[in-house]
């Protein structure tokens, strides 16, 4: 069981190494002396951060000095650690993939599996900052939260959910792209699914094409416009599956600060959606494996 923050290290490192030492070990062939503060411990450190809500470089790290020196007693400076985590980011996407895997096969199979789909915004700038002056140019663009009735200057995080609130897939896009644009690209390897969506993804040939090529079928509310409308009860079914998918992205904007990363530059902004996803799934697989809520570990630091 996991009942301080020591223990909560302890787990997440031990994960970590494991999969770095099989996977990404064996193929490190980097010139030179290798840092005193191990690779594995330095993704512990993110993760960890993540997980407790202290997401920002200089938060974590001073709690870590303050209070937990002899944890990690070769923590890095600011910079490097920072240089370091971006330069690791795809190595945090493959930690998610593997440890999604473990999460999958512990989760009881269903006979026609049902996934949700659904974006939230990821602003980088903003919006009374956005004409100015600054690094997002030509990366970030404008686009409309119709959930929150705003306009944002950024991206928008695309995701693929199990209806358990797990994170399958996902897409990190331009503001400006419709929710639609990205339906074939999470959904395009997946067979034998319904999937529930919103409004943002009606699209009649594409659901027409998915259920023909690998019987998905992407179920959404109608719009206003179109003649056949749902039944009444078929609606708030949807809605009622749609919750869960509201709870993931409230999680990664409220708790993973998603939505307020502070991300400078774009290879800045990609390490930490891949932290806080990957953070994101190994706390619900420690769920699992302990039985306890994970997902708010603040209270595990002293803050």
């Amino acid at each position: 069981m996991i009942h301080t923050f020591e223990d909560l290290c302890t787990v997440v490192y031990v994960l970590v190494d494991e999969i770095y030492q099989l996977q990404m070990q064996p193929h490190d062939h980097r010139p030179g002396p290798r840092a005193d503060f191990t690779e594995s411990e330095l993704l512990t450190v993110t993760l960890v951060a993540e997980l407790i809500g202290l997401d920002e470089e200089t938060a974590i790290l001073g709690y870590l000095r303050r209070n937990h020196a002899a944890l990690f007693p070769l923590l890095p400076d600011r910079t490097r650690y920072n240089r370091r985590r971006r330069a690791l980011g795809e190595v945090l996407n493959t930690l998610r993939r593997q440890v999604l895997g473990w999460l999958l096969a512990l989760l009881p199979p269903d006979e026609r599996p049902l996934a949700l789909i659904d974006s939230l915004p990821v602003p980088v700038v903003g919006f009374h900052h956005a004409r100015g002056e600054h690094g997002w140019k030509g990366w970030a663009t404008y686009g409309y939260n119709a959930s929150k009735k705003q306009t944002i200057y950024g991206f928008k995080l695309h995701l693929l959910t199990t209806a358990d609130g797990v994170i399958v897939d996902f897409a990190l896009a331009k503001a400006h792209l419709t929710d639609g644009t990205f339906t074939e690209q999470l959904l395009g390897d997946k067979y034998h699914l319904l999937v529930v969506g919103d409004k943002g993804y009606v699209d009649e040939g594409k659901q027409a094409s998915l259920a023909a090529r690998q019987d998905v079928l992407l179920v959404t509310p109608k719009r206003n416009n179109q003649h056949l409308q749902l039944p009444a009860g078929m609606a708030s079914l949807l809605s009622h599956f749609r919750q869960m998918i509201e709870t993931v992205n409230s999680q990664l904007a409220d708790q993973f600060h998603i939505e307020a990363n502070k991300a400078k530059c774009m290879s800045g902004l990609v390490a930490r959606v891949h932290a806080k996803l990957a953070a994101h799934t190994f706390g619900l697989y420690i769920n699992v494996l302990t039985g306890r809520r994970l997902l708010d570990l603040k209270a595990l630091a002293v803050i």
